[in-house]
């Protein structure tokens, strides 16, 4: 073996790799274990401080911290429910080329005063807005077990959209039959 390592001579193992680092023990685990670690916090926390917050406004659901540390709705209970029907929505459904169609009824509720003069006001932007939403569903997508709650939550999403935030507390599907 040559004396030099920077010679012509081919080198060996020993000149290629280096020596090892004494002490790497519990410092090479460190960042495994931090990560571990923060990944469920920061989880937790764009969860319960970012996306609910988001998801919550989206749908008009609005809470507030009581005395005791808990959430709840804010709804006044002492205030009156107004409830406006909208009868006979008839839309064809996506996908069977009008061979198929739905027939729903919606009940709408809410606590403001004004609220049948506002759902008079906007009937026709909110008779178009259900129809649009309705006949962009599937047969397989009506058929699903949970797609009731989903409509209802799109259309709640949509008639506060039109009638301004927080007007529309529920939606009941009082008519839901497919043909």
């Amino acid at each position: 073996m040559p004396a030099n390592p920077t010679d012509d001579a081919p080198a060996t193992a020993e000149t290629l790799t280096p020596a090892p680092k004494a002490g790497g023990g519990f410092s090479a685990w460190v960042p495994l274990i931090i990560t571990f670690v923060l990944m469920p916090v920061i989880a937790y926390a764009m969860t319960n401080f970012v996306l609910l917050p988001q998801i919550q406004k989206s749908l008009g659901v609005t809470t507030t911290t009581t005395d005791s540390g808990t959430k709840s709705k804010t709804e006044n209970p002492g205030a009156k429910k107004i409830t406006v029907a909208m009868d006979k929505l008839l839309v064809n459904i996506a996908g069977t080329m009008g061979s198929r169609y739905l027939l729903t009824s919606l009940s709408v509720v809410s606590t403001d005063p004004g609220f049948q003069q506002k759902m008079t006001d906007n009937d026709p932007a909110l008779r178009d807005m259900v129809t649009s939403a309705l006949s962009a569903k599937t047969l397989t997508d009506l058929e699903k077990p949970d797609e009731r709650n989903l409509i209802r939550t799109e259309l709640l999403a949509g008639f506060n959209n039109i009638l301004g935030t927080d007007e529309v507390q529920e939606i009941y599907l009082t008519e839901f039959a497919i043909q």
